[in-house]
């Protein structure tokens, strides 16, 4: 019998949704006014993007998720494909192909990540009672997973590739896999790591800025220091909604991959730390629907979704605050963007319906 759905998820999402809307007007607003001579240019299509977030996640939580048991190979599929075709057609942003132009800009590396979801979620609920072995167990789902990670750095977009890989590592943990066999598989492919982190010039310099960002305050470490500057700016309750000094062309990309920092400008540590609990929030909710989900198909998927949004929080807060080296990661559900929410919003309303056939 099903039960209503998550409405603590559902609150915070919603939450988190209407702070979006607020932060992206307040750190664009300038940039906005000066690049299309109009302060609400990125408001009112991050407002649109919310509505549609809304509509799907809503419409996907009212779909079965038993369905996509079906469904999962050609999701992937399509994905493969998708990742493929903005390697070949891409439009080129700063030396990476990351978006195609289909009349509207999609992010295929986004779409990538919930295909995995659906599709290892699917893998070990049919080979459950294989997935301790190594070899008829693991390597199938691994060898999955490198294609993806090997096409999403192609991009080149390492951030997003690692994202996928510790979602799936986790999700194959949680199944019951060897942590051995993880662990040795991970040792061997630690200078392929090393090489992919340290053979471009641009990834090099982002690992020394955040080990000493002030050895280069102009160039490599502008980011961070300015990042640090929003916060430490912010005190115990922020400079005031909308008086942020940063998001005068001091901090990169205050919309979107550094909207954190102009949150903790302006909201300060009392408004951050709400946003963490809303996050970890939704990291409990979304791991109790994991435990008390009517079978192993929808505890996978209720485990990837969960650990996959929590897990690009963490990052994007960590490279915020110089815990990380600069990744292009955004902020779930708060940055600026059509297809990360709207894919997220969709993962969501998955997770919604999981619930509803939650045991007591």
């Amino acid at each position: 019998m099903k039960r209503p759905p998550d409405y603590i998820i559902f609150l915070v999402i919603i939450l988190l949704m209407g702070l979006s809307v607020t932060m992206v007007f307040s750190a664009t607003s300038i940039s906005a006014y000066v690049n299309y001579e109009d302060s609400f240019y990125f408001l009112k299509r991050q407002l649109t993007w919310v509505a549609l977030g809304l509509a799907v996640m809503i419409l996907v939580a009212n779909v079965n998720y038993h369905r996509y048991l079906n469904w999962a190979n050609y999701i992937l599929l399509g994905s493969i494909i998708l990742l493929i075709l903005v390697l070949i057609v891409g439009n080129e942003v700063n030396g990476s192909k990351r978006w195609l132009d289909m009349g509207i800009r999609i992010q295929p590396s986004t779409i990538a990540k919930i295909a995995i979801i659906f599709y290892m979620a699917r893998y070990i609920h049919l080979a459950q009672d294989r997935i301790k072995k190594f070899w008829t167990g693991l390597m199938p789902a691994l060898a999955i997973l490198g294609l993806f990670f090997v096409l999403i750095l192609l991009e080149p977009d390492l951030g997003t590739a690692g994202t996928i890989a510790m979602t799936v590592v986790v999700m194959l943990v949680a199944a019951g896999a060897r942590v051995l066999h993880l662990g040795g598989l991970a040792a061997s492919g630690l200078p392929l790591f090393v090489f992919a982190l340290m053979g471009e010039s641009y990834r090099r310099r982002r690992i020394f800025a955040f080990l000493d960002p002030w050895a280069d305050p102009q160039g490599t470490g502008f980011h961070i220091i300015q990042s640090l500057y929003a916060l430490g700016s912010g005190g115990l309750f922020g400079v005031g909604l909308g008086h942020s000094k940063q998001k005068f062309f001091y901090l990169p990309e205050p919309g979107t991959d550094f909207i954190f920092a102009v949150l903790g400008e302006e909201l300060g540590f009392v408004g951050s730390s709400v946003v963490l609990f809303l996050y970890l929030l939704l990291a409990l909710r979304g791991l109790q629907i994991a435990m008390r989900a009517p079978d192993l198909f929808g505890s996978m998927l209720a485990v990837g979704i969960t650990t996959w949004i929590v897990l690009q929080a963490i990052i994007n807060i960590g490279v915020v605050t110089g815990s990380m080296p600069v990744t292009g990661i955004t902020l779930p559900f708060i940055s600026y963007g059509g297809t990360s929410l709207i894919v997220m919003s969709a993962s969501i309303g998955v997770l919604l319906n999981i619930s509803r056939f939650c045991k007591k």
